[in-house]
């Protein structure tokens, strides 16, 4: 009886570790003193047979989702479909106090990062925090059409 009780248990424990109340495994939380962030965006997307550009807004966000310590943006750099380093969008390094955002966005005039834009964001922290959460948000309107989707940033490594 002992065992069918204990197996039972570990099959209501697995149940309930690997339920959606849970992070997925992508998206488990490491802490982290930095990271360089890729980011993708698009300055336009195709529709239509034709493959007619829509033009959009870009905004990238970046949150710092610690309750209690802050972190230090050093870099917020947009590139365009090519790789190529199209702006540097900040001069010199930002705190961002708990709980604190901060955006920085490429009007829908400017179509330069093209259809496979993206940002790579720097940031630091003298302290294991909880990583910001980096994304691009994406809007355009034309005629009576609207369209608005985001993108999540992931973290990668680089060569020293």
């Amino acid at each position: 009886m002992r065992k069918i009780c204990f197996f039972m248990f570990l099959s209501m424990f697995f149940a309930v570790s690997n339920s959606s109340t849970f992070a997925y495994a992508d998206e488990a939380m490491i802490l982290s003193k930095g990271q360089t962030i890729y980011v993708p965006a698009y300055s336009h997307i195709y529709s239509g047979d034709r493959e007619r550009p829509f033009l959009l807004t870009v905004t990238v966000s970046i949150r710092n989702i610690d309750p209690k310590q802050p972190i230090k943006i050093t870099t917020v750099d947009y590139y365009e479909t090519q790789g190529n380093l199209l702006k540097k969008l900040m001069e010199t390094p930002v705190t961002l106090k708990p709980l604190e955002s901060i955006r920085y966005v490429i009007p829908e005039k400017d179509k330069a990062g093209g259809s496979g834009a993206n940002f790579i964001v720097e940031w630091k922290s003298d302290k294991l925090v909880n990583p910001p959460i980096v994304e691009s948000i994406m809007i355009g309107t034309q005629s009576q059409q609207g369209v608005s989707f985001t993108s999540r940033g992931q973290a990668i490594i680089t060569a020293e």
